[in-house]
């Protein structure tokens, strides 16, 4: 594994040759992560990392250079935090003289499956795990492809920032330029910083484009019908989508344009919580060699992954290429969907398990992004929390979410998908009341609507949200089904779901406030 030289023009901002490690395969860079100790081997293969202090997204250190491109779309404020020009070059310059000597790690790739609205990279890291997590998340050209780079990406957790001098607010930081088109991430190893960081570049380049750029999971049927799946973290999409019935899209990212819904990645990036084998089989599978796990932890005396430890993190995480993936589509490029999906765990266990909307509901829902969080989760959290993140990704959107929305609902009037609330949390009372609906019964769920068969189900309206919800469904109770029903105290329920649809009602009319 001999280095390679490469030209100061090539890797734009370091002024002297550098010696790097270029395009190498996993298993070359896996022997390399062994060799300078940034993990080991679990039983099946993989990879095994600790990210550090940093087991996910710090997004209060996530930055947009405020300059003229940038000024006027962005939606600046707590998500898109502004930062000034010179301090950007001043902290590149000092990136690149801190992995001068270094031999670091360059990979060029692209993201987005479709050619003409896809962007091409370079991705400068310091570590082998991270150009490994590169090489399984981003599209990896043909060996005879020649990538010419259009963004450059750096990130060395090694280096951090003075904040004091950097205009920093910590020594961790993801700073995006869309003039210079350069990404900075450094005082972390959390390589979901490089993934979310490269979407937000795809979000604010493609609605230009008449793009939707969506945080969404996507597969196909044997028939050929896409489905898309949105959800925040802890939904679905990842579990739902991995379809044995169904061709795999993809698991987070994607565009929908005038003809096809597209991947934007190469690979997947799992949440391995509780991971099993008879529930997430083919996810399970895909943990072999040259896929990446980040902060799981071993059963005691062995390399065998616990899974339901939790000890370092919640957010334990799996990247692996897409073909690892049993049934994954090659190109993983679908048409416009006939069936959309928006997931929520709702832990008021209040919403039905399944419920169709209209379109004006569709864009409502979308617009809100709702999920909950559980008492326990977080340090403070005592009893179930709403969490609103618009569009189902308001930490990666630079644009006002009204603009995806507006996309989203040209593409509903054009291709007139059904629209369905699928609650994969709480029913029959709140979290520590209530149990989670089965994962067997939101599959049954999702097969009867992709059977055609909740279609031809007779539907009531469930009061407060004005929810159409089916009388029956295949694989279900039909006692499931309404969420008044399944509590115990039938009196504690509207009064619970009047308290959520306040929730709804304050976060609409703070979005609504925010359009110029």
């Amino acid at each position: 594994m001999k280095t390679t030289t490469i030209s100061p023009g090539v890797l734009p901002g370091f002024n002297e040759p550098q010696k790097c490690y270029f395009q190498l395969p996993p298993a070359d860079l896996v022997k390399l992560a062994l060799l300078k100790n940034e993990g080991t081997t679990s039983s099946s293969g993989a990879l095994v990392i600790n990210t550090g202090i940093f087991t996910g997204r710090s997004p209060k250190d996530r930055y947009i250079v405020h300059d003229e491109l940038s000024s006027g779309p962005v939606n600046w404020g707590e998500i898109n935090i502004p930062f000034e020009e010179n301090a950007f070059d001043r902290l590149h310059r000092k990136m690149t003289a801190y992995l001068s000597g270094k031999a670091f790690f360059v990979r060029n790739a692209f993201a987005g499956y479709n050619e003409d609205s896809r962007i091409s990279l370079r991705i400068i890291t310091e570590q082998a795990s991270q150009d490994l997590f590169a090489y399984n998340l981003f599209i990896r050209p043909e060996q005879s492809q020649h990538v010419e780079p259009e963004w450059t990406v750096i990130a060395a957790p090694g280096f951090r920032a003075d904040p004091a001098v950097e205009q920093t607010r910590q020594p961790n930081f993801s700073i995006i330029s869309f003039s210079r088109k350069t990404i900075l991430i450094g005082g972390t190893a959390y390589t979901g910083e490089i993934k979310k960081a490269v979407f937000s570049v795809l979000n604010f380049l493609l609605p230009q484009k008449g793009i939707l750029p969506m945080h969404c999971a996507a597969n196909r049927g044997k028939n050929g019908d896409a489905a898309i799946f949105f959800g925040l973290s802890g939904t679905g999409k990842t579990t739902l989508s991995a379809d044995p019935a169904r061709m795999l899209i993809g698991d987070d990212e994607h565009g929908w344009d005038d003809s096809s819904v597209f991947n934007f990645e190469g690979g997947c990036y799992a949440k391995t919580v509780n991971l099993c084998k008879e529930n997430e089989p083919q996810i399970y599978r895909a943990i072999r060699q040259g896929s990446l796990l980040e902060n799981t932890a071993f059963f005691p005396g062995s390399d065998k992954v616990n899974y339901r430890n939790t000890c370092k993190t919640e957010n334990t995480r799996v990247s692996y290429p897409l073909d690892y993936i049993e049934n994954a589509l090659t190109p993983p490029v679908g048409p416009p969907p006939e069936n959309i999906f928006f997931l929520t765990a709702d832990a008021f266990g209040v919403l039905p398990p399944v419920a169709r909307l209209t379109q004006q509901q569709a864009i409502y829902y979308f617009t809100l992004g709702y999920t909950a969080k559980v008492a326990g989760t977080e340090f403070g959290i005592n009893e179930p929390q709403a969490t609103f993140s618009a569009c189902f990704g308001k930490a990666f959107m630079p644009l006002h979410p009204s603009v995806y929305a507006r996309l989203l609902n040209d593409k509903i009037e054009k291709y007139k998908p059904s629209i369905w609330l699928i609650n994969t949390g709480w029913c029959g009372g709140a979290y520590g009341t209530g149990s989670r609906i089965k994962l067997e019964y939101t599959r049954a769920i999702l097969q009867a609507i992709f059977t055609g068969e909740l279609k031809k189900a007779r539907y009531e309206q469930l009061p407060v949200f004005n929810l159409m919800i089916p009388k029956s469904c295949p694989g279900i109770p039909a006692s499931l089904l309404n969420p008044a029903d399944t509590w115990a105290d039938k009196d504690a329920y509207y009064p619970a779901a009047f308290k959520l649809a306040e929730m709804f009602t304050r976060q609409m009319d703070e979005l609504l406030a925010t359009i110029a």
